[in-house]
């Protein structure tokens, strides 16, 4: 972190210094830089890459660096509020409005302010993530032969094994495609599997960027519950009846945002019940490399128990890497997994291979089970303090399921308090929470709260962030 700190001050110095140059003008030498702030050269040559973003300066190599000349300013004279029109009128009306709504998925990617704990965050925090790791995998892969060419369009033969031995069963690597991160996967599956229009049923609650997603395609999502055992059989069965959808997602291992795992008696119920619906069941396995260290063993995807090609299966690398390193898997067999490709084909053409490359030094290199274990150790010591803290601090809220795996607690709200009021007070305190309304489909039975462990700096910060949460609701409940 004080690399980044470093990298930020010096760009900010030789952004006030710039106007001692001409346009055009040559800015002292990497070598100058370096002895005059006394700072590596490697964060004079990020801080420069940054100012060249911006368009302030341009780097020659072997030239140095130079200020850019002004770019003339750029006035908008066009009106395009004829979009307003064309966006909401179709020809042909549709049974449900496309409409694209990303304030879920915002609430866990948009950065708070500084100084604000990120008890929204959906990802791991930059001291959790493999970046050396990474970064190694990265290097090696972009000098392998090859590397830079066009890979095959289903992805590359290893990776698409290497995934297929992680979902277990009969899944050979001829059912797999590489994709670009769940959400894109997700979105390929509910293209392929359902026409605008048709419902899609979604476990309640259940995650805001599916639902956004299938709102987008014009489908329908209805909800089912679920408890601590995950969906309930005999409502999804009344679900399917009633509906006659052809779709059902879930997240049967820690499950978001409740963090149920699907109990076993359940699990072949869940495909049987699919079945004899003539449906499928989408299996988004996005945490199952985020276990905590008192986990146990791990129940094989819906997609290993399946002979019959009813599960979809999705599973990623980025929740156990970084936002950035999108690299999925998406698995069937039969039919359907050729609709699949030839959609992913259409919507992205393929995975950049250079990632696909890294993708495979990463999880074959021994700092992988290294990170894995230090990762679950630490998620282990941070869902233990903030389960302390909120006992200790805000017993009123309840705590139903304290998961095994994941990233968060779902937490119950006090009757009548109010949601929204907890959430912007709790932002004033410095901490920023994810509201629970975003995570139903319809009415929520109850106000709530998701508070992640993962995107915050340590325990310390979780502590201090429940400190900060608990003056809010004192606020709030006055």
């Amino acid at each position: 972190m004080q690399e980044r700190s470093s990298v930020g001050d010096l760009a900010d110095q030789l952004r006030q210094e710039l106007d001692r140059y001409s346009p055009g003008g040559k800015l002292p030498s990497s070598r100058v830089l370096v002895e005059r702030f006394r700072v590596s050269p490697v964060t004079v040559s990020r801080a420069l890459a940054q100012l060249a973003a911006e368009g302030l300066v341009i780097t020659r190599p072997g030239a140095g660096a130079f200020r850019a000349r002004p770019r003339p300013a750029i006035t908008s004279t066009g009106d395009t509020s004829w979009q307003e029109v064309a966006l909401s009128a179709d020809a042909a009306p549709e049974a449900v409005p496309r409409t694209v709504d990303a304030s879920g998925v915002l609430a866990s990617l948009a950065a708070p302010p500084p100084g604000v704990i990120e008890f929204n965050g959906g990802y791991l925090h930059p001291s959790l993530q493999p970046e050396r790791a990474m970064g190694a995998a990265l290097s090696r892969a972009g000098r392998r032969p090859g590397a830079w060419s066009r890979p095959p369009m289903e992805g590359l033969p290893e990776l698409r094994e290497w995934f297929a031995r992680g979902i277990g069963g009969s899944i050979g690597a001829a059912e797999v495609l590489v994709a670009a991160g769940g959400q894109t996967a997700l979105t390929t599956a509910l293209r392929a599997l359902a026409p605008p229009g048709a419902p899609v049923l979604v476990e309640s609650p259940t995650y805001p960027g599916m639902l956004a997603i299938a709102r987008a395609a014009g489908l329908r999502p209805v909800p089912v519950p679920v408890d601590p055992d995950g969906v309930k059989p005999e409502l999804l069965a009344d679900a399917f009846k009633a509906t006659g959808s052809r779709v059902f997602v879930c997240q049967p291992l820690f499950q978001n945002p409740t963090g149920a795992v699907l109990a076993p008696e359940r699990r072949g119920e869940v495909l049987r019940i699919a079945r004899d619906a003539g449906a499928f069941v989408v299996e988004d396995d996005f945490v199952r490399r985020l276990v905590h260290e008192d986990a146990g063993p791990l129940p094989r995807p819906l997609a290993a128990e399946d002979p019959d090609g009813v599960v979809v299966h999705v599973g990623s690398l980025t929740k156990a890497t970084s936002p950035s390193f999108r690299v999925s898997a998406l698995a069937a067999r039969g039919p359907v997994l050729e609709r699949l490709r030839a959609i992913q084909v259409v919507d992205t053409f393929f995975v950049p291979r250079p990632l696909q490359e890294a993708a495979l030094e990463l999880v074959g290199s021994p700092a992988w089970p290294r990170h894995l274990r230090t990762v679950s150790a630490e998620l282990k010591a941070r869902r233990d303090t903030m389960t302390a803290a909120l006992r200790l601090r805000l017993p009123e809220l309840a705590l139903p399921h304290i998961p095994f795996g994941g990233y968060h607690l779902w937490a119950r709200l006090p009757d009548g308090t109010d949601e929204s009021a907890l959430v912007a007070a709790a932002l004033r305190a410095g901490v920023a929470v994810t509201p629970g309304r975003p995570y139903y489909s319809a009415e929520p039975p109850a106000a709530q709260i998701r508070l992640s462990f993962a995107a915050v700096a340590g325990t310390e910060e979780i502590t201090e962030g429940v400190r900060r949460l608990t003056a809010a609701y004192d606020e709030v409940r006055v």
